[in-house]
């Protein structure tokens, strides 16, 4: 896929399928937007266009970073990605100018897909009758989903938002359609991992929404080059009580049966679910024994799956 991190000048692509959005979080709602825009632009020999917004509109933490949002929008088989800079001058753009400037002159859509409930312009005056309009004015198709649920609920990156931090992962990964995930690099750690005998990837999130502290069964799938398969592990979140080290939350994750050395690789951790919460304990080799019993559990759950 290729990005633009800002507006290009010149965008000079086949038949434009622009698929507009924040897409935080790329739940099922917004891949359903963005693989259909992929699917038209391969029907009809055009590009799948994924708009998309930095920072989030409407000022709240973003359930993901922009670079793992983006890596999922590549996921979704969209061709380009371009996103926009939501800066004062953007904001201040009424929603008929961002249609006629940005998306008919500057992007050349031919068809513009987004949800129903899509607002543009300053003060998100705009709607998408608005839209459905300014299309048949210039001639741009125009196509508009409808809002989906789950549970009875909307599916929304609030509530998933609310969902992961409360530790509802079952609930959040029905409204993402995957597992609960972090997107990281990994960083080097004081070592005390391995010293007692499992040495654990130290990472780096990238702005993401974290689950609550405690241990958890992960699939992890690093940036490496031919490496498509996850690898199984544990991931531990938390402020380390039983080693007395401050109030600096880590994230750290022991990844079974593997040797490589993954200093500065970005990886994706996939909660598959949670095995124990964070606690204190009265020694290091009660700590240890304890990560041992971890560990177990893990391996028995992935033998189950």
């Amino acid at each position: 896929m290729k990005i633009f991190p800002c507006l290009p000048r010149s965008f000079r692509r086949p038949a434009p399928v622009v698929a507009i959005g924040v897409f935080d979080g790329v739940h099922f709602a917004h891949r359903r937007i963005l693989e259909s825009a992929a699917k038209k632009a391969r029907a009809s020999g055009g590009t799948s266009v994924a708009l998309t917004f930095y920072p989030h509109p409407q000022s709240q933490k973003s359930l993901y970073s922009l670079e793992h949002r983006i890596k999922l929008i590549a996921e979704c088989g969209i061709d380009v990605c371009v996103v926009l800079d939501f800066s004062s001058a953007f904001s201040a753009l009424t929603a008929e100018e961002f249609l006629r400037d940005i998306i008919y002159k500057r992007l050349n859509a031919r068809h513009v897909y987004v949800g129903d409930n899509f607002r543009f312009g300053r003060g998100a005056a705009g709607r998408v009758g608005l839209l459905r309009a300014f299309g048949r004015k210039l001639g741009f198709g125009v196509r508009v989903f409808p809002r989906m649920h789950c549970g009875g609920r909307p599916v929304s990156s609030t509530l998933i938002r609310k969902f992961i931090q409360a530790g509802k992962l079952t609930e959040a990964e029905r409204m993402l359609g995957r597992p609960v995930s972090v997107y990281g690099t990994v960083i080097r750690g004081d070592g005390f991992g391995r010293r007692i005998g499992f040495p654990t990837a130290n990472i780096d999130p990238h702005h993401e929404i974290l689950p609550p502290a405690g241990v958890y069964s992960v699939n992890v799938l690093p940036d490496i080059p031919g490496r498509s398969r996850p690898l199984n592990g544990l991931c531990y979140i938390g402020r380390r009580p039983t080693l007395g080290k401050g109030s600096e939350r880590r994230i750290e994750v022991y990844i079974l049966d593997y040797a490589r050395d993954l200093y500065g690789h970005n990886l994706s951790i996939n909660f598959l679910r949670m095995i124990r919460r964070d606690r204190k304990f009265p020694s290091v080799a009660a700590l240890k024994k304890q990560i041992a019993k971890d560990a177990e559990k893990a391996r028995e759950s992935f033998l189950e799956n």
